[in-house]
């Protein structure tokens, strides 16, 4: 293949329904080259740059990473907020039929993963930390490896995998705000707590517009950020205050408008740029042994082993209970390879990883080879296992 049949290639892809994960896994991949390279220094000290914004004491300085981090990733949560209450409301998580089995194969996807990690690195204070970094999905790179795979794919198969995306991260949502908060500042906390709570007289009176709610999780952004919660939390509370529907104007529904504005710019901006600025490990002085070592490694098993066992144990235990139904015209064997798929953490991963050790601490640089390791071990293995089992659609 010429180069220039190679570029046209990956053009095609980044204009399907895959865009989104290839435009990851090309920043990723940069990243790594980059910060293995000659400009390696340039890489990390551009990430370390502070950068302002405000002024006197509303000012506030922070490195370019966590600009990326704890700013942008809001707007990234934000948008996951928005998905999770549309699903819940109107879409395909409405009713306890809908919700059951993909609720059980989220929790066996989350918890299965985590006592891995846990069982490889038990007994061990500073690791330890890292127990959730495993138990994330990220959507797309697993619905970006669906798409790939055609027509081939049962729509019921691409609604699992959406549904168990969605309540998976719902709970690192839930699991971030339990477990990975600083010392918490009460005074602030009960401020961000007054702001949220108007946010939500606003819309019990139809008072709130985007643009008021907006503004106000800026507010809300701010005073998260200094109270020892982690700041993009703040995202997610915004994302929930936005109304489905308009009350003076029912034909327009805030939420959706707001999800179809913010996608695109989360999609082909914040999460390349995440990936870009933390898939980043330079490899200079890395070993076999620390390859080994049992953080990334109790990672990688996690997402490669942790995540099928999980998720598809929960749906056999389901389906043999009785608690829930599969999807219609979606075999076991399919089920397990979209499963296998789920093992592709990254976003998340990468997300809680940052939050899981202390910067410039052993672990905090190896976890990301576990990352990187076991979700591209996932995709390659639940990509191939998908391959066999589902038959190509034959034409009409």
């Amino acid at each position: 293949m010429t180069p220039a049949n190679a570029l046209g290639r990956v053009i095609d892809l980044l204009r399907g329904p895959a865009g989104g994960g290839v435009l990851l896994v090309l920043c990723a991949a940069a990243a790594m080259v980059v910060a293995n390279s000659p400009w390696r220094e340039a890489y990390f000290a551009l990430l370390g740059y502070p950068l302002g914004l405000g002024s006197g004491a509303m000012r506030l300085e922070l490195s370019a990473l966590l600009w990326i981090n704890d700013a942008l990733m809001a707007l990234f949560f934000l948008l996951v907020a928005l998905e999770i209450k549309r699903e819940m409301v109107v879409g395909q998580l409405r009713t306890r039929a809908q919700l059951m089995l993909p609720l059980l194969c989220a929790i066996g996807g989350m918890a299965v993963p985590a006592a891995i990690y846990a069982g490889f690195n038990f007994g061990d204070s500073e690791a330890i930390h890292g127990w959730a970094i495993p138990s994330a999905t990220d959507i797309a790179f697993a619905l970006g490896i669906l798409a790939l795979l055609g027509s081939r794919v049962p729509l019921g198969l691409k609604v699992l995998l959406s549904a168990i995306a969605v309540l998976d991260d719902l709970g690192a949502i839930v699991v971030i705000a339990l477990f990975y908060t600083d010392k918490l500042r009460i005074a602030l906390l009960l401020a961000a707590l007054g702001v949220l709570g108007l946010m939500y007289l606003l819309n019990l009176f139809g008072l709130a517009r985007t643009w008021l709610l907006l503004a106000l999780g800026a507010v809300l952004w701010v005073l998260v950020f200094n109270s020892g919660v982690h700041a993009t939390l703040a995202g997610v509370a915004t994302g929930l205050m936005i109304p489905l529907h308009d009350r003076t104007r029912p034909q327009r529904g805030p939420l959706e408008r707001l999800e179809r504005q913010f996608h695109p710019w989360v999609t082909w901006l914040i999460l390349p740029l995440f990936a870009f600025a933390n898939a980043g490990v330079d490899l200079a002085g890395v070993t076999l042994e620390m390859g080994l070592h049992p953080v990334p490694l109790g990672i990688a098993m996690g997402l490669v082993v942790g995540k099928p066992i999980g998720i598809g144990g929960a749906a056999w235990l389901a389906r043999r209970a009785g608690l829930a139904a599969w999807p219609a015209g979606v075999r076991g064997d399919a089920l397990l390879g979209m499963a296998m798929l789920c093992g592709i953490g990254f976003t998340m991963s990468l997300f809680i990883g940052g939050l899981s050790f202390a910067p410039g601490s052993e672990a905090a640089h190896i976890h990301r080879l576990g990352i990187l390791g076991g979700s591209t071990l996932a995709a390659i293995f639940g990509s191939f296992w998908l391959r066999r089992c589902l038959r190509p659609v034959e034409p009409v």
